[in-house]
């Protein structure tokens, strides 16, 4: 049985014959997209130094030293609390902070400690570590600044 609109005649091809393919998406400059924006985002980001410890360090201008000895880098916030190499180090007496300055230092001929205080920081806190300083034998000692416009020297 036919339908009603089923005539017999043969049926009206409105696409031209064409077999049409299935889509398909090319993953190539996706991936070449992708790469670039990666390398831009490794090239543009900073890393700070200290992250355990908000600092603020007080302005100046130097030329930076080309080449440098061991350092023994020593971070101090506005609170007063220390970190030696990445290591927080809860100040007891200075004897205890000179032997953890002398552990650091290794067996380094002439380190550099280099204090990197807050400027809301003490007085205090700071003339602590130049006094552990020399008691550890660390005659070389130097404080980090940063420039006018925020960069760290």
């Amino acid at each position: 049985m036919r339908g009603a609109c089923d005539t017999g005649a043969p049926a009206m091809n409105l696409r031209g014959g064409r077999v049409r393919d299935d889509p398909e998406i090319n993953f190539i400059p996706l991936i070449d997209v992708l790469l670039v924006i990666l390398i831009f985002l490794m090239v543009t980001t900073t890393y700070q130094r200290y992250a355990e410890l908000r600092i603020t360090l007080p302005e100046a201008d130097a030329d930076p030293v080309k080449e440098r000895p061991r350092e023994v880098n020593v971070g101090i916030d506005a609170q007063g609390r220390y970190v030696i190499d990445k290591t927080v180090f809860t100040y007891t007496t200075t004897t205890a902070l000179a032997a953890e300055l002398r552990r650091s230092a290794g067996e380094a001929k002439e380190p550099v400690v280099i204090i990197s205080a807050d400027a809301s920081a003490t007085h205090q806190s700071v003339i602590n570590v130049m006094e552990a300083a020399r008691q550890a034998g660390l005659v070389h000692i130097t404080f980090a600044t940063q420039s006018a416009g925020g960069a760290r020297k």
